[in-house]
């Protein structure tokens, strides 16, 4: 069976001088090989098929058959790499918790150990009659999330 290390090592290679990045690669029985990659303005098809190429070109099929695809991650998919988090500073994100809570919010900020939403909530004071708006940042850590994923609204 080909290896997964082996595989990431040749995408990050093939990946080393444009401004894509690694988002998973899966090897599943039968050696079908998934790679899935990223940029902050979008992967298009061209993208994928010279990575493709680049893959292919330092396997040998007479040695191990293989299936590959390489594809973009798709924009509803849970964020799973931290340059997914980065690229979407700024947009609305959808977080599910470990304890199931589901909120929604702008993605304010991500390191390699936490990332940063604001929520935006109604609350009654003592001096309005009326709920008024306010803005809350939650900070979670990755291991406290099922997912973050990126919100698509339609207006």
């Amino acid at each position: 069976m080909i290896e997964r290390d082996f595989i990431k090592e040749l995408v990050e290679e093939g990946l080393s001088e444009t401004d894509c990045f690694l988002v998973d690669v899966q090897v599943k029985p039968g050696n079908i090989i998934v790679v899935e990659i990223d940029n902050n303005d979008g992967v298009d098809i061209e993208q994928c098929s010279t990575l493709h190429r680049f893959i292919e070109g330092h396997l040998d099929r007479e040695t191990e058959d293989y299936e590959l695809e390489v594809g973009s991650a798709g924009i509803t998919s849970p964020f799973k790499v931290l340059e997914q988090y980065k690229k979407n500073i700024g947009n609305e994100v959808e977080v599910l918790t470990k304890q199931g809570l589901k909120l929604n919010g702008i993605l304010k900020e991500a390191d390699t150990d936490k990332f940063v939403v604001t929520i935006t909530k109604k609350i009654k004071t003592e001096t309005s009659k009326r709920k008024v708006e306010v803005s809350e940042d939650l900070t979670f850590g990755y291991d406290e999330i099922k997912y973050t994923k990126y919100l698509i609204r339609f207006k």
